[in-house]
């Protein structure tokens, strides 16, 4: 600073004084500005090496987190409290026309009461419901195999539902198959069918079998009148006749009547051609 004052300085002492003054405020202010850029530099998060984050977290890791807990609640969210509930029971059973039938579903696990079922698609057997409290009942009008998908909801907010998937039989109360298919031995024409009852009633049977001629005369080749007991599987009944020569057709005819519930069930077979007697008159 002295050494900027020493030099030859042009005008008076007056002057030169002045101008000696300028010149070092000029420098004072130029040194101050240099050690003051210098502090900033050295007190900044990039010349120390430290984040402006929290320690040890960047703020991708931050964006990271937040992410994650957003999708843990989600999950949670749509997980819900359904885990581990069974619809039970895990089939239903057969049934055959207008048999009584009754089942009530119910629901195992975690769940909010009360339960509210409904049939979500599919048909039940014409002639059985489904009743708000999941009971299932009535009695079917016809034989067939009918698929539908139960729903359950319980009371929560909001509700939680479930779906499972059900057959239901329904066979004939009384079946009739050949044992012994109709045929020609000489001048007869017999054989025997196995019958069948299928539901938990006994019930009055009635076993006719006729052998139609080509001229529309029927001969009565077989004939019984007893009571077929519940659950009977494959009782055989014969038949069988002298006829005269010429073409039969063979019709059988069963009809079962269980009278307690004014029900008639009926089932019918017949040969697929006519039978040939050629021995005979």
């Amino acid at each position: 600073m002295q050494m900027a004052c020493r030099g030859k300085l042009p005008g008076t002492g007056y002057l030169k004084a002045v101008l000696c003054l300028l010149g070092m405020f000029l420098m004072s202010a130029t040194s101050f500005g240099s050690r003051g850029q210098a502090v900033a530099q050295q007190d900044s998060p990039q010349a120390t090496g430290k984040s402006a984050t929290a320690p040890g977290k960047t703020a991708s890791d931050k964006s990271q987190g937040s992410t994650t807990a957003g999708n843990t609640a989600a999950s949670n969210t749509a997980t819900g409290n359904n885990d581990g509930l069974v619809i039970e029971p895990a089939e239903l059973p057969p049934t055959y026309p207008h048999g009584p039938y009754q089942e009530k579903f119910h629901a195992r696990g975690n769940y909010v009461p009360v339960l509210h079922w409904r049939v979500e698609r599919g048909t039940l057997p014409p002639g059985i419901k489904l009743d708000d409290n999941g009971l299932l009942r009535g009695e079917a009008e016809r034989a067939g195999e009918f698929q539908f998908v139960v729903a359950v909801r319980d009371g929560g907010q909001p509700q939680q539902a479930w779906q499972k998937a059900f057959t239901i039989k329904v066979v004939e109360a009384i079946t009739v198959a050949w044992k012994v298919p109709a045929h020609v031995n000489a001048n007869r024409i017999e054989g025997s069918v196995d019958v069948s009852n299928t539901t938990v009633d006994d019930m009055d049977l009635t076993f006719d079998v006729k052998a139609v001629a080509e001229n529309g005369r029927a001969t009565e080749i077989g004939y019984q009148h007893f009571p077929l007991k519940k659950g009977t599987m494959a009782m055989t009944l014969p038949f069988g006749e002298s006829l005269p020569y010429g073409g039969y057709v063979v019709y059988v005819n069963v009809v079962g009547e269980v009278a307690k519930r004014n029900a008639i069930y009926r089932e019918r077979m017949q040969t697929n051609a006519p039978l040939q007697v050629l021995v005979g008159p």
